[in-house]
């Protein structure tokens, strides 16, 4: 199977999906419902998301599984269908993107904290790890393991997939702005220090996403280079920060908007672009357009 970052050593730029679990609530997704379930009961619509970023122009599409493992679909009663879900999740992407594009596993946090003993190191070993295999007997390309704000429980997800896959390993944190500067993820972990651990930890390539548009990612990415010269960054940002008015959560960033952002990004280091919070098929259109312009300019 074709590597992706095999393709990025090649000097090429890539475009990443944008936004799933708001794409899902379109679509009749509703408050409690599992949305991993719907790599079952909906492929159809699944699928349907995986193509929009497709035509929009993505070179990668992720798979309909961030909260896959045991510990997040055992609330739905349903810890016993990881394998189920996650094949399936990753086979309803990897049709979508076919031969000649890419496929990204999702895995997000478990939700569990190690610090407040919530959970064992095994036992996160153990929930990665199953996931991870199901996403690559689904025909996924690489593990992308996103979102995560503890280091510890990224080094984990790093090392079961690394151990018992032949995926590709990518891992992204999510950092916030701190008053003076700097980024720092909720549990006080800095782009560097990330950088650093996750290396180390044998991932392929890492990165960051949500919690920030496109502006605000430039920072970080240039953190990381600060650090490490040749890993290879992805950067999944939101569409702005979010807005919230009346219960209703909004992100103010147009597709011009974060289109306008992505030469920055990449002058600052990334490789790979795309979307999280708020995006959508014609936010990540934009996108390609411009990482389009750019790569023909190299």
């Amino acid at each position: 199977m074709k590597k992706i970052i095999s393709e990025l050593q090649k000097g090429r730029l890539l475009v990443s999906d944008g936004a799933w679990g708001t794409f899902l609530q379109q679509k009749g997704l509703k408050p409690g419902e599992c949305p991993e379930s719907w790599n079952i009961s909906r492929p159809h619509d699944v699928l349907s998301i995986a193509h929009s970023y497709i035509d929009a122009g993505a070179d990668l599409v992720e798979t309909n599984s961030f909260g896959g493992s045991m510990f997040k679909l055992e609330k739905f009663g349903m810890a016993d269908k990881v394998r189920e879900f996650n094949k399936a999740a990753a086979e309803i992407s990897r049709k979508a993107a076919g031969p000649d594009r890419f496929v990204l596993g999702s895995i997000g946090p478990t939700g569990k904290l190690l610090l407040m003993e919530e959970v064992t190191e095994k036992e996160l070993y153990e929930a990665f790890k199953e996931q991870s295999m199901a996403l690559e007997e689904g025909g996924v390309n690489a593990i992308m393991i996103e979102t995560m704000t503890d280091l510890d429980e990224a080094r984990i997800a790093v090392k079961a997939a690394r151990e018992n896959t032949e995926c590709e390993v990518f891992c992204t944190m999510t950092f916030d702005k701190i008053i003076g500067g700097g980024y720092r993820t909720m549990m006080g972990i800095s782009p560097s220090e990330m950088a650093e651990a996750l290396v180390d930890a044998g991932a392929d390539l890492i990165g960051t996403n949500c919690g920030n548009g496109m502006e605000d990612m430039v920072g970080m990415v240039r953190e990381i280079r600060a650090i490490n010269k040749f890993i290879p960054i992805l950067v999944h940002a939101n569409a702005g920060r979010p807005l919230y008015h009346d219960g209703v959560t909004t992100f103010p960033e147009t597709p011009e908007d974060m289109a306008g952002r992505v030469k920055a990004v990449i002058d600052a280091g990334a490789n790979i672009v795309g979307g999280c919070c708020g995006t959508t098929p014609e936010h990540i259109r934009k996108i390609a357009d411009v990482v389009k312009s750019l790569s023909n300019h190299k």
